[in-house]
C-alpha cells in the first residue's frame, strides 16, 4: 500500500518534524532514496557476478541445471552471509549424484568465487556505491539480525545505509557542524 501512493506517506512523515526543519528533512529522504538507489545497484552488480560465475564454473564442472544454479546463486546473494552459503547446497546435491570429485570441484569453486567476491568486489562496490565501512557493515548485519531475525539480516545493509544518511545530513552536518 506505501508503494501504491508514497507521496501521502511521505507527507505524513514529514508531518512528524518541526515546521522549520520539514523541507531539509525533505531533501534528507530524497537523499536517503539515492543511496538505496544506489546500494540496490551495488548489490545487483554483485549478484550478477555471483551468478555468472557460478554458471561458468558449473558450466566447465558439468554439473547438470547450470541456469537454475547460476541464478539461484545471484538472487541468493541478497541475502547477507547465510544466501551465499546456501546457494552451494543445490549443484552439491546434482554434484553427489553425479560423480564423488564434483562435490570437492564445486565446494572449491564456491570458496573461490565467495572470497573473490568478499574480498575484492563488494569492498570496492559498496566503496564507490554507497561508502559504508566494512566494520559498520558487520555491526549493522549482527545487530539487525539479533532483534528482528532473518528480516533483520535481510533488511539490515538498506536499513544502515538510510540511518548513515540520517546521521550525517541530520546529527553532522545540521546540527555539530553549526554549533558554536
Amino acid at each position: 500500500m506505501m508503494l501504491f501512493s508514497p507521496q501521502a506517506y511521505r507527507q505524513g512523515t514529514l508531518k512528524l518534524f518541526p515546521s522549520f526543519y520539514r523541507r531539509r528533512a525533505d531533501e534528507i529522504l530524497t537523499q536517503s532514496e539515492s543511496s538505496l538507489g544506489n546500494w540496490l545497484t551495488g548489490i545487483v552488480i554483485n549478484s550478477f557476478f555471483i551468478a555468472s560465475l557460478s554458471g561458468i564454473g558449473l558450466w566447465i564442472l558439468q554439473i547438470k541445471l547450470v541456469l537454475v544454479h547460476a541464478l539461484m546463486a545471484g538472487i541468493l546473494n541478497f541475502i547477507p552471509n547465510i544466501g551465499p552459503a546456501a546457494s552451494v547446497v543445490f549443484p552439491l546435491m546434482i554434484a553427489v549424484l553425479d560423480a564423488p570429485w564434483k562435490i570437492i570441484a564445486v565446494l572449491i569453486l564456491y570458496f573461490l568465487i565467495q572470497n573473490v567476491e568478499s574480498y575484492w568486489l563488494t569492498p570496492i562496490v559498496m566503496a564507490k556505491q554507497v561508502s559504508l565501512l566494512p566494520a559498520v557493515t558487520l555491526i549493522a548485519q549482527l545487530f539487525f539480525a539479533s532483534i528482528f531475525g532473518l528480516l533483520g539480516l535481510i533488511l539490515a545493509l538498506p536499513l544502515t545505509v538510510v540511518l548513515k544518511t540520517w546521521i550525517e545530513e541530520a546529527l553532522f552536518k545540521d546540527l555539530l557542524d553549526n554549533w558554536q
